[in-house]
């Protein structure tokens, strides 16, 4: 159940030394079990999941927290936070807000994907197993760089964009924020990719596509959303 997009109210508190590795899952679909997968597998211990309403019941074995819950958790010392929700608008909005509430957003970074040395990240990453990140490449805040998705040296990805499962992005590509790059797609060398757009599922993208598009097709073409 997704999260209202309310304001929220900032706190200071110090960080307690008991809940330093602990993270709470903004989210309690399936892109939060990857991630929570994740952040484990990283060393992070899950304080729960957050969704609107909260549940009685445990998710991925953890507890099922409402929204509402947040400010209490925060002031008892957990104070990480992993936003784990699809949609991208909503993602960014979100981390945004909880932010403004004094929560660190942490990484999630699989230990079996492989991140160059010289890549630049953002905040609230997800990178999924099997993902590559190449040379010199710029991962913004809140991107996802799915399963077995591939990205080229000196790559650029905007706020908030999907790189879906098995994408595949050559060098020197520079895609904006709120992007989804479909399961499959390819992306030639050099290529731009506007804000806002759509690459459809196994599209190959040989020329440079717009913002608030829909590209589809072998070569991919675009059209109005």
């Amino acid at each position: 159940m997704p999260l209202t997009e309310q304001s929220f109210t900032y706190r200071e508190k110090p960080l307690n030394a008991q809940f330093e590795n602990h993270v709470l899952v903004l989210g309690a679909g399936g892109h939060a079990k990857v991630i929570s997968e994740i952040l484990e597998d990283s060393g992070m211990q899950i304080a729960g999941f957050v969704t609107l309403d909260g549940s009685d019941q445990l998710f991925c074995g953890h507890i099922v927290h409402s929204e509402d819950q947040l400010a209490s958790l925060f002031e008892s010392g957990i104070q990480k936070i992993f936003p784990a929700i699809g949609d991208n608008q909503l993602r960014s909005n979100l981390a945004n807000k909880v932010t403004a509430m004094g929560f660190t957003i942490v990484n999630a970074l699989d230990p079996h994907s492989r991140i160059s040395r010289s890549a630049k990240l953002g905040i609230g990453i997800a990178v999924m197993p099997g993902a590559c990140v190449n040379a010199d490449s710029t991962i913004s805040d809140f991107a996802i760089v799915n399963t077995n998705a591939s990205i080229d040296h000196d790559c650029s990805i905007g706020t908030a964009t999907h790189i879906a499962p098995g994408a595949t992005l050559s060098g020197n590509v520079k895609v904006g924020s709120f992007t989804l790059i479909g399961t499959g797609s390819s992306v030639r060398d050099n290529m731009t990719i506007g804000s806002n757009t759509i690459v459809g599922v196994g599209s190959a993208v040989v020329c440079d596509i717009p913002n608030d598009v829909i590209a589809v097709g072998t070569p991919a073409r675009f059209s109005k959303k």
